[in-house]
């Protein structure tokens, strides 16, 4: 039920600032490590939005209600890996996937900021959306407990394939949690969709940057 009012938040501004010409290396810290995330200009997957931030914030502030620990977690179009990273420093099994072009700087910054610490190690995978999911990832193997996504709607034209994405691998006891910056119609009109296959909540707002997070569970008949 959309019904529940959500929260509205303020995504903090946990990262240090750095005075730089170069459009590269950004700071941040969740759940008390500090990520240091390598961007880059070349592709929309290489630059950390505002989703991001907000689903990054609000798994460390939602540990108790989301609980990682030991859970496998899948996230699409993940980009730089920043929510990634935050879901891997919770304790869970981390598969981080996104197109191929984005995979190198994807895995340069997942190994970066995990490599010393004492948990699962993720693994970075390519998924285009809709394309092979059965022989990347066969149900009889492959079940998830969470499905992370963040800022993965906007103006592409691959909106159909990233619902049969999220179809496929939301199965039940899967929980989707979606953060996307609304901007244009196609926004809406993809949260429409998504309600009319899912039971979906908005958990959280974030007015500033038009930021709504969401949930999404498989409907059980």
């Amino acid at each position: 039920s959309l019904t529940d009012s959500p929260v509205t938040l303020k995504i903090l501004q946990n990262w240090v600032p750095r005075v730089s010409p170069y459009f590269d290396k950004e700071h941040y810290t969740y759940v008390g490590h500090q990520i240091v995330i390598q961007e880059s200009i070349e592709h929309f997957g290489a630059v950390v939005w505002p989703g991001a931030l907000a689903l990054s914030q609000y798994l460390e502030s939602n540990q108790e209600q989301f609980n990682l620990k030991d859970k496998k977690v899948l996230e699409i179009g993940a980009g730089t890996g920043l929510v990634s990273i935050v879901a891997c420093i919770l304790g869970a099994y981390v598969t981080a996937t996104d197109l191929p072009e984005v995979l190198e700087n994807l895995s340069y910054n997942i190994s970066r900021n995990t490599q010393n610490m004492n948990m699962h190690k993720p693994e970075v995978r390519k998924l285009v959306w809709g394309e092979g999911l059965n022989e990347d990832f066969p149900v009889s193997t492959y079940h998830y407990d969470f499905i992370l996504a963040t800022d993965v709607v906007y103006h592409h034209a691959a909106l159909d394939q990233l619902l049969a994405t999220m179809v496929y691998f939301c199965k039940p006891g899967t929980v989707l949690l979606w953060a996307n910056k609304f901007r244009f119609t196609t926004d809406y009109e993809f949260l429409e969709k998504l309600g009319n296959i899912f039971n979906t909540t908005i958990l959280a707002e974030f007015p500033e940057s038009n930021v709504k997070l969401l949930k999404a569970t498989v409907r059980e008949n």
